[in-house]
């Protein structure tokens, strides 16, 4: 069983019909004799509609995937800079890409029978926005196995539900912000970020850590349940053949019992029939010796 191939089905699938799907692979995984792979699927989460939309947005669209992430690289690296203007025309492009990609989504979760709330929309939008700012978010949105949305890092720009209108010209030169106050800036929100990221490893890592204890215990109870299955079973074959040696015993007492009157029987005749040989014995002698006397006498 390849895992690749099974993720990609399972995250490809409405979140409705993702649980009974992901449950049957595990049950053939382990029915295969590989409980690895079967635990390993078996902890595969089920996707939020907007994680599944972008999901979908990655499947359905890998042109658009690339010029997003390309984008996100031309954006970063504009901020290293800090260079205003290319910042201000890339974020134009961002808000409008995303928006454009978003909406799209959208019309592919409605096409597979699933439509999504405006919210969920929105939560897309911000999936892409982080795969924007974030590398690490972009190869995670890029696989196509989101289970939630992404949300971008603190300090970078949070796209508007409508997309930005283009400037009307570009600014002059002279207000592109201090350097060295843009600089302290972006040490400010770099710290910030880092708190936070170090605030959401560690949610993550009790998020895994506690389910890493649900599919233990659901382990568990599927163990427990099969040993319960198949003691239930053993007691129902033993309660069968328990009904068929009692219906022997009933059998062989009946046969028994017959065969007893049969013998009785047959005693009795056997005796009945040695008194009758006695007597004809006797007859026949008593007989005999008449016939000698009355020989002698003539």
């Amino acid at each position: 069983m390849d895992w690749d191939a099974v993720a990609d089905e399972l995250y490809g699938l409405p979140p409705g019909e993702f649980t009974a799907a992901r449950d049957e692979h595990a049950k053939a995984a382990r029915s295969a004799g590989d409980r690895q792979m079967a635990e390993k699927i078996h902890r595969l989460r089920r996707p939020t509609l907007a994680a599944w939309a972008s999901n979908l947005l990655v499947r359905e669209q890998p042109d658009e995937v690339e010029r997003l992430l390309q984008l996100g690289e031309a954006l970063r690296q504009a901020h290293r800079d800090l260079d205003g203007e290319q910042l201000r025309e890339l974020s134009t492009q961002q808000h409008q890409l995303t928006f454009a990609l978003a909406r799209q989504a959208s019309q592919l979760t409605a096409q597979a029978g699933q439509r999504i709330s405006e919210d969920a929309r929105q939560e897309v939008q911000d999936t892409l926005h982080a795969a924007l700012a974030d590398p690490e978010a972009a190869k995670e949105w890029a696989k196509g196995h989101l289970t939630k949305p992404l949300s971008a890092p603190v300090g970078f720009p949070t796209p508007s539900r409508q997309p930005a209108p283009a400037p009307a010209a570009r600014r002059p030169a002279g207000e592109v912000a201090d350097l060295d106050a843009a600089r302290t800036r972006r040490r400010e929100q770099q710290e910030r970020l880092e708190r936070a990221q170090q605030q959401s490893a560690e949610a993550e890592q009790e998020l895994h850590e506690r389910e890493g204890e649900l599919t233990a215990a659901e382990e568990e109870q599927s163990r427990a349940e099969e040993a319960q299955g198949q003691a239930e079973q053993r007691v129902t074959d033993l309660s069968q053949q328990l009904d068929e040696a009692e219906r022997e015993q009933q059998k062989a007492r009946e046969a028994a019992r017959k065969a007893r009157d049969h013998a009785r029987d047959a005693d009795r005749a056997v005796r009945e029939a040695r008194r009758r040989a006695k007597d004809a014995a006797a007859h026949a002698r008593k007989l005999a010796e008449q016939t000698q006397h009355q020989g002698k006498g003539g």
